[in-house]
């Protein structure tokens, strides 16, 4: 059997792989270093280029599965590729989960940094200043809305669980999941933002997710209400989040996402102070190397097994 691996990873894979195994690698433009026609299956890398992607596409015809480390899968079923994957019946697996834990963690963070004041805290630090007395919250019995339940979510899910926190959460099959007080479909989580003292954007870019956190969305929040997106920027409609932000409609939003990366300099989400700006890195670990390997070798010998992989991406909902 042939495969398709990336040359940032190769090495480390190879030793790991049968002997039966023949891999012929590909950088990060698609260039090869052998003959790739009859492969069967391709590993990406992280910052998958799309012209990358066409030219292994085009020069492996026999492929059957493709791997994607990433969570989202926005950047490779795209208008063009999805009826191409669709066609060929390429089975679409990708990395949900190895950025969990970090991303989780980071959540819990943003949430702290609002609550506890931490920016005016560091301000006054800054200027050599003792003052007491600012508006410190708990987490304690806040409520935790988390529009996307699905591997994220629920490790979001589980470490508020542990501050005490009330947790709503939304996912296209809605059932009963450990941490959460309530789970409602994706069509119905509006109806809870009224509640939510934090909302924190968790479900993967799609036709249909894209912009949906527009102005009525934001409108129906509390004032007092904070927004997180660990997701896609382009789930949000920014120039609403701006006016939101600058009309006091919610309390402030930490974006590890925007819809133009990295953002212009000429954002006013730079200089908004109830905004704080992370450059796409909640999911950074150096553990999420070691766990994207792992489930690629897991699902390889289930794919060698003719076993059912994990992470199948349903190619036509876009996650």
């Amino acid at each position: 059997m042939k495969i398709i691996l990336p040359t940032d990873v190769a090495t480390e894979l190879e030793a790991h792989l049968p002997d039966d195994i023949v891999v012929v690698r590909v950088d990060s433009e698609g260039n090869f270093d052998g003959d790739a026609k009859d492969a069967e299956v391709y590993f990406s890398w992280f910052y998958l280029k799309p012209t990358a992607l066409h030219r292994v596409l085009e020069s492996a015809p026999q492929l059957r599965w493709h791997h994607a480390p990433n969570a989202g899968v926005n950047h490779i079923l795209t208008p063009i590729l999805t009826p191409k994957y669709i066609e060929r019946n390429l089975i679409l697996t990708n990395g949900a989960g190895v950025h969990a834990i970090p991303i989780a963690e980071f959540v819990i963070a943003y949430m702290l940094f609002h609550a506890k004041q931490l920016p005016k805290l560091y301000q006054q630090q800054t200027q050599h200043h003792w003052q007491k007395g600012l508006p410190i919250q708990e987490l304690l019995d806040k409520t935790l809305l988390i529009i996307g339940a699905g591997g994220i979510g629920q490790e979001i899910a589980s470490r508020a669980k542990a501050f005490g926190m009330r947790i709503f959460g939304s996912r296209r099959h809605p059932q009963p999941l450990p941490n959460f007080d309530k789970v409602v479909g994706a069509d119905e989580w509006e109806a809870l933002l009224g509640e939510a003292d934090y909302v924190v954007i968790a479900t993967p870019l799609t036709w249909e997710t894209k912009g949906m956190i527009d102005a009525e969305v934001l409108h129906l929040m509390r004032p007092s209400a904070y927004l997180i997106n660990i997701a896609r920027g382009a789930i949000v409609d920014e120039f609403a989040l701006v006016k939101a932000l600058q009309d006091g409609e919610i309390a402030g939003a930490a974006l590890d996402t925007v819809f133009t990366e990295p953002l212009p300099a000429e954002s006013p989400l730079w200089s908004l102070p109830n905004v704080f700006i992370t450059p796409h890195c909640s999911g950074n670990s150096p553990r999420v190397k070691e766990r994207s390997l792992a489930l690629f070798l897991d699902n390889f010998t289930r794919y060698r097994q003719d076993k059912p992989l994990r992470n199948i991406v349903d190619q036509t909902v876009g996650y």
